[in-house]
C-alpha cells in the first residue's frame, strides 16, 4: 500500500481524479442553477397570467407561497419575498409585452408572441448563467434591461462574486464603461480595439483613497498600491501588476514609467500614467514615447502592442481629441474622481488607519 502511495503515477492519477471532480462538481452546480432559474421564469410567467386572468386576490402570493413550503420543506425559494421577486424578474424583463399588448390586435398579439420567443432564446440562458442572487441585485438596482443585461454579461464574463457585482452597479460602472477618448480605432486591429475600449472607462473612482489637497503625483501613486486590491478591481478584469517606476533606459538617459500593468486577456502590456493635474497636450507625446519604449525593450514577439492609459484629474474633450489625433501608439485618456480629501492642516492629527485598527482589536 505505501509504495502505490509513494508512486508519482499514483500521485499524477489522483491530481487528475481530483481535478475533473471539482471540475463535475462546477458542472452541476451549474446545472442546477439553470434548470431552478428556468423554472423560476416559468413560474414568473404563470403568476403574472393567474393574476391576469383570474380573480383569485391580492393573497394570491402568499397563499402560494405557504403551499409550496408546506410540499417542498426543504427547498428554499418559496417565501413570499422571493416568489415576489420571481415575479419581478419575470416582468423587469417582459415590460414590453404591457406595451405590444396594449395594441389591442391581431398584429399586437403576433409581435407579444414572436418578442417573447426572442427573450425566452436569447435573455434567458444568459440569465440563467448567474446566480439567482445576482439576478435579484440585478433588477432591484438597475434602471431598464439595456443595463441589467450589462452586469449579467458582466458577471458571466469575470465570474464576478455578488459583493463584487454590487460594487460595479453601485460605482455606476455601466455608464463609465468604455467612455474614454482613445486613439484606439485607428492604432489597433479591429478584435483588438474593441477590447481595450471596453477595458478602459472614464471617471475612474479612486474613493478608496484619502489623500491631502494638494496631493503629488507619488502620493496618488503609493495611494494606489497600497490599495492595490481595490485599484485592480477597479481597473477591471485581466490586469496584472508589473511593477511601479519602471525603469526604461533610452539612449543616454533613464525613464520611470509610473505603473506597468499586463492585461492577460489583451496578451499586451499597460502603461499607466498618473497626472495630478488637468490634461495638457504633452502628456499625451510622453505616453507614447513610454509606449514605443517599453515596445522596444519589454515587449515580446508574442505579445500584442501596449497600450496606455492616461490619469489625469480632469481634461477637456476637444484638447484630447486634438492631441491624439496624431498619436500613432494606441492610448486612451480619463479622468478620476477623488472625494475623500482632507485639508492639509488636518492630516497630521487624524489618527493612522494601523491606529484605529489596532484600537478596534484592543477593544475588541
Amino acid at each position: 500500500m505505501n509504495s502505490i502511495i509513494k508512486s508519482s503515477e499514483y500521485n499524477f492519477w489522483l491530481k487528475e481524479l481530483k481535478s475533473k471532480l471539482k471540475q463535475a462538481q462546477i458542472k452541476a452546480s451549474i446545472k442546477v442553477n439553470t434548470v431552478l432559474l428556468e423554472f423560476y421564469w416559468e413560474l414568473g410567467n404563470e403568476i403574472v397570467e393567474k393574476q391576469k386572468n383570474s380573480t383569485w386576490g391580492s393573497g394570491f402570493l402568499q397563499q402560494l407561497s405557504d403551499d409550496l413550503m408546506r410540499e417542498f420543506p426543504d427547498m428554499k425559494g418559496f417565501s413570499y419575498r422571493n416568489i415576489k421577486y420571481i415575479k419581478q424578474w419575470y416582468l423587469f424583463y417582459s415590460n414590453w409585452q404591457q406595451v405590444v399588448a396594449n395594441l389591442d390586435n391581431e398584429k399586437g398579439q403576433q409581435l407579444v408572441a414572436l418578442l417573447d420567443n426572442e427573450i425566452v432564446e436569447q435573455v434567458v440562458p444568459q440569465l440563467t448563467q448567474i446566480p439567482w442572487g445576482h439576478n435579484v441585485q440585478i433588477i432591484s438596482k438597475c434602471k431598464d434591461t439595456q443595463e441589467a443585461l450589462f452586469y449579467v454579461n458582466k458577471t458571466i464574463e469575470n465570474g464576478w462574486s455578488r459583493s463584487v457585482l454590487v460594487h460595479q452597479i453601485e460605482s455606476d460602472l455601466y455608464t463609465r464603461s468604455g467612455k474614454a477618448i482613445s486613439n484606439f480605432e485607428i492604432t489597433l486591429p479591429k478584435e483588438q480595439s474593441d477590447l481595450a475600449n471596453e477595458l478602459i472607462k472614464d471617471p475612474y473612482n479612486f474613493d478608496f483613497l484619502t489623500l491631502s489637497e494638494n496631493f503629488k503625483e507619488k502620493e496618488l501613486e503609493s495611494g494606489l498600491l497600497e490599495h492595490i486590491t481595490s485599484f485592480l478591481l477597479e481597473l477591471g478584469s485581466g490586469f496584472a501588476f508589473v511593477g511601479k517606476q519602471k525603469n526604461l533606459k533610452v539612449g543616454q538617459k533613464d525613464f520611470y514609467i509610473d505603473l506597468l500593468f499586463y492585461h492577460i486577456r489583451m496578451h499586451c502590456y499597460v502603461v499607466v500614467e498618473l497626472k495630478t493635474v488637468d490634461f495638457e497636450p504633452e502628456f499625451a507625446g510622453k505616453l507614447n514615447f513610454y509606449i514605443k519604449a517599453v515596445d522596444e525593450q519589454i515587449k515580446t514577439v508574442e505579445d500584442k502592442p501596449t497600450i496606455g492609459i492616461l490619469l489625469c484629474k480632469s481634461k477637456d474633450k476637444v484638447v484630447v481629441e486634438y492631441s491624439l489625433s496624431d498619436i500613432h501608439k494606441p492610448m486612451g485618456i480619463s479622468e478620476y474622481h477623488l472625494t475623500h480629501i482632507v485639508p492639509e492642516e488636518l492630516r497630521g492629527s487624524l489618527p493612522a488607519i494601523e491606529d484605529i485598527e489596532a484600537e478596534l482589536n484592543r477593544k475588541g
